[in-house]
């Protein structure tokens, strides 16, 4: 790989070790197997305030997500589905993401839904990632019926959207360091 590649996943849930979590986890584990070094914004640990509440502009964990926003070369956002779109959490991390962190970079997105599979929430995501100027790779993972999905282990139980993932990974990973040069 040309180039040192920072990625940042951006989850819709508070908890990692939900299904959205491991899902994440297993995109960013196929980023750094393909040359990039990855994390995760922990919504637990650093929870943003909402945009608009008093106090929000100055609040410490604003300047720490845009400073670690501003140093991504690419983003991973993964979301829960709920009533046909992202999760709150998740809209809430995108208000706080500018132009300003976010523009000229790569977006790979994921969703996870409790029902049938439907691409709402990717589309959605979509649309923010262009709005911020962001790049957003053609391949994308949505998994229904999430609760099902995962074995004890935390591992994905279908070869197929496995396969998926790790094509997403490489896709965003490759795409960056294109879009780089």
């Amino acid at each position: 790989m040309d180039g040192h590649i920072v990625v940042m996943g951006i989850s819709g849930s508070y908890e990692m070790e939900s299904s959205n979590g491991r899902l994440l986890e297993l995109v960013l584990g196929d980023c750094r197997t393909a040359g990039a070094e990855a994390f995760v914004w922990d919504n637990e640990k650093t929870p943003l305030p909402m945009v608009g509440e008093e106090g929000c502009w100055s609040h410490p964990n604003v300047k720490k997500f845009k400073d670690k926003a501003e140093s991504a070369d690419a983003f991973v956002l993964s979301s829960p589905e709920y009533h046909g779109t992202m999760s709150g959490v998740m809209k809430n991390n995108l208000d706080w993401l500018s132009s300003e962190q976010a523009s000229g970079k790569v977006f790979g997105l994921m969703s996870t839904l409790g029902g049938r599979t439907n691409s709402n929430t990717l589309n959605h995501m979509r649309i923010v990632a262009r709005w911020v100027h962001g790049w957003v790779v053609p391949e994308q993972v949505a998994i229904g019926n999430v609760e099902s999905a995962f074995d004890e282990s935390g591992q994905l139980i279908e070869e197929s959207i496995r396969n998926r993932v790790s094509g997403l990974a490489e896709s965003l990973v490759t795409s960056t360091v294109k879009l780089r040069r």
